[in-house]
């Protein structure tokens, strides 16, 4: 199997570290994943779908979902959850690592610890939605850490006015849990 040029670079940085875990009672397990392919350096986002209850709807963010008493643990559900809502099989891809744990740190959501892990892939396969999203692209990682990419933006999040930090991707503002993911990776991976 032909593997990611930025695979190896990323293992040893990821192995160098001993990732932060979220291990409290009451919360539910959820994974993600950031996969990376080549031509040039990018990674998968997807815009979720509106949805009535779900808390993330519409937002910009990472395929995963919530662990299942199924899956034999969190890295199987990061793959499952990516077949899932994107089509793309994980299942024999490169996992090079996890990052830190990430928590909502606002108590209107629920209590989810997510755990991201890091896919490499040779290329950049066919994406498939599921309801669950409205939309998947690829983003250069480049254009993360170009300037004027993070930005701060004001919003309101039911009815109370924030300041939040963000990457802003086209139209799209990536913010919350799915910054908080991203910024340490982009610390980890090399330039190009």
């Amino acid at each position: 199997m032909h593997s990611h040029p930025l695979a190896p670079l990323l293992r040893r940085a990821l192995e160098a570290r001993s990732p932060v875990r979220v291990d409290e009672p009451g919360r539910r397990l959820a994974a993600v994943a950031l996969v990376v392919a080549p031509s040039p350096d990018s990674i998968l986002l997807i815009r979720r779908a509106e949805r009535t209850g779900d808390p993330w709807s519409g937002q910009v963010g990472l395929p995963g979902g919530g662990f299942d008493p199924a899956d034999v643990e969190l890295l199987a559900t990061a793959v499952r959850e990516t077949f899932e809502e994107v089509g793309v099989d994980l299942g024999t891809a490169e996992c090079v690592g996890a990052l830190d744990d990430v928590a909502p740190r606002t108590p209107v959501l629920p209590p989810v610890t997510v755990r991201p892990f890091v896919f490499c892939l040779p290329a950049r396969p066919p994406l498939t939605l599921s309801a669950e999203v409205a939309h998947a692209f690829w983003t250069e990682l480049e254009l993360l850490r170009r300037p004027g990419a993070r930005v701060t933006r004001s919003l309101e999040i039911l009815g109370i006015p924030r300041t939040i930090d963000g990457y802003l991707v086209g139209e799209d503002f990536v913010w919350g849990m799915t910054e908080r993911i991203l910024t340490p990776f982009l610390r980890l991976a090399p330039p190009a």
